[in-house]
């Protein structure tokens, strides 16, 4: 079988006849039978699988509980929460869809897609691939179950500043460290096993300047997470000797300081941002050529604006903390340094838009999500713009303006990233079309019901609204009664993206090895759905 259209930098028509395969499947051995095939799989497929379905259920489950929040919000007034159990109810939203939805959706993508995309028989480290996905559900029982232990859930933010995680903290976090420490330890190692393969496993001809996108980004953030998650463990290890252990890392008594504590969590945060975006950028660089049936628009320029976008996220994270009292020239390094970030992403706008200009575009869901994300995400671009700029975000800190910053970048950004990415990709799993009327359905519901519940919080923030807060002001009644309401309808609107997937799943129209008309790079050469050992022997580009 030979390869269609090899795009991106991967070998052009002209020469894709020269890559062979081997993918003779007549005598693999299949999966193990029942519960144990994914207990103790090493199968990098499975493992994606697994991250896959464990991330649905906690984008579900982080959904859940801020539709109680919205609920709350719907009218002034306490309605049907205490203080308190709001703030958990925010905190535990923000750590869910964090760690457990965004960052394992885009680890079983990678899982799924790395080792198909660059003709490896499967990740470097499979046995190790296996332990750093089951260290995930152990991380989450453990965080999920202080809601329902004595005492108060974790109540401080998912940026867990201390004093209020320190000195006020409820008992819940120290479960909250250990599970914290836990999921850093599944990103690390899944990490290593990205670069491991991605350095190690590549088909023979396939240069570093001839991966995909989606791998080059995947590449970047697995060193960013390397870079940041023992920064992370150090920060909560801090945090567990100043509640435990006498010291006073941010015990201003003691000769610590509260600020240190924000510095070591924003340079964490900071590039978790953009490990977070990164392997959506890899899908919207696969998508848009296949949809606009042209090759990426200036694939090594690509490249280096992602490499530029990770080196950068390092030097910006005090954006966060304007308002703490730090010197003038410290806020006009993180200003200028926070603009020059939006260049290389502006690099990456343009190459998406110069790829569809004047293609054979066509719609489909994956198509529809990719657009919303151009639109939506530059949108939330530029409110970061604003945001960066020293005198205006004293204005700005800690209102709603920030939410609905921080809500543009990611919901359009990593979730319509990962959605494009499994309506994209679903049809080479499972070996079934799904229906493109009910996809098109949830697409319109999402991305009207996103700028229903995100839009107006602009407005909200620009009034004074502050975030995190229970209760509010009369004046911020209506828009906050069409914010709760968007939510709603987003929130019902992504069960239909479950029982698409499901259906796909259990049946439907035979899918074709290539898929797409435009489709484009190695995965789309095996058959649909592929073999359970795929690419035993490795295929040859030339």
């Amino acid at each position: 079988m030979t390869s269609s259209s090899l795009h991106h930098g991967y070998p052009s028509q002209a020469n894709s006849g020269a890559i062979t395969h081997g993918h003779e499947h007549e005598h693999d051995h299949g999966p193990a039978k029942g519960i144990t095939r994914w207990l103790f799989t090493t199968n990098h497929k499975d493992i994606g699988t697994l991250y896959l379905w464990f991330s649905l259920i906690m984008f579900l489950l982080g959904g859940a509980l801020i539709m109680l929040v919205r609920a709350e919000l719907f009218k002034p007034g306490l309605q049907l929460m205490d203080p308190n159990f709001f703030n958990q109810l925010t905190t535990m939203h923000g750590l869910i869809m964090v760690f457990g939805a965004v960052m394992p959706a885009f680890v079983g993508l990678a899982n799924w897609m790395i080792p198909l995309m660059i003709g490896a028989p499967d990740m470097a480290l499979p046995r190790m691939n296996n332990w750093s996905f089951w260290i995930l559900p152990f991380a989450f029982t453990i965080l999920l179950s202080t809601l329902v232990l004595p005492g108060s859930a974790p109540n401080f933010g998912w940026t867990f500043y201390a004093p209020l995680s320190t000195t006020y903290g409820p008992k819940s976090t120290d479960f909250f460290i250990f599970s914290v420490h836990l999921m850093g330890m599944s990103s690390i190692l899944g990490s290593i096993n990205i670069i491991a393969t991605i350095l190690n496993l590549r088909a023979p001809g396939m240069t570093m300047m001839k991966m995909p996108i989606f791998v080059w980004t995947w590449l970047i953030t697995a060193f960013l997470l390397i870079g940041v998650m023992p920064v992370l463990a150090g920060g909560v290890t801090m945090v567990l000797m100043d509640r435990h252990f006498g010291t006073t890392f941010f015990n201003a008594a003691g000769g610590g300081d509260p600020v240190l504590f924000q510095h070591i969590f924003w340079f964490f945060g900071h590039p978790e941002v953009y490990i977070m975006i990164l392997p959506s950028f890899g899908i919207m660089s696969e998508i848009i050529p296949t949809f606009s049936r042209k090759k990426l628009f200036g694939y090594s320029s690509m490249v280096y604006a992602t490499a530029s976008i990770g080196i950068l996220s390092f030097l910006v994270w005090a954006h966060h903390m304007f308002t703490t009292g730090m010197p003038v020239w410290g806020e006009l390094f993180f200003m200028f340094a926070t603009m020059l970030i939006a260049v290389p992403t502006g690099v990456k706008v343009f190459n998406w838009v110069a790829t569809m200009f004047r293609g054979a575009l066509s719609f489909e869901a994956p198509m529809l999500f990719a657009v919303a994300f151009l639109i939506m995400f530059t949108m939330g671009g530029f409110s970061g713009l604003m945001l960066s700029i020293v005198p205006a975000d004293f204005q700005y800190h800690d209102t709603y303006f920030v939410v609905a910053h921080f809500h543009y970048v990611l919901v359009p950004g990593a979730i319509f990233g990962i959605i494009a990415a499994v309506y994209y990709w679903l049809p080479k799993w499972t070996g079934h079309m799904y229906s493109e009327t009910l996809s098109k359905f949830h697409f319109w519901l999402s991305a009207i019901f996103l700028n229903v519940t995100f839009f107006p919080m602009h407005f909200l923030g620009l009034a004074g609204m502050p975030r995190r807060i229970p209760d509010y002001a009369l004046q911020f009644a209506d828009f906050n009664r069409i914010v709760s309401i968007g939510a709603f309808v987003f929130g019902a609107s992504q069960f239909l993206f479950v029982y698409i997937v499901i259906k796909t799943i259990r049946g439907g129209k035979k899918a074709t090895a290539r898929v797409w008309e435009g489709s484009h790079g190695l995965e789309w050469t095996l058959p649909s759905p592929p073999p359970y050992h795929s690419f035993t022997t490795p295929p040859r580009i030339d």
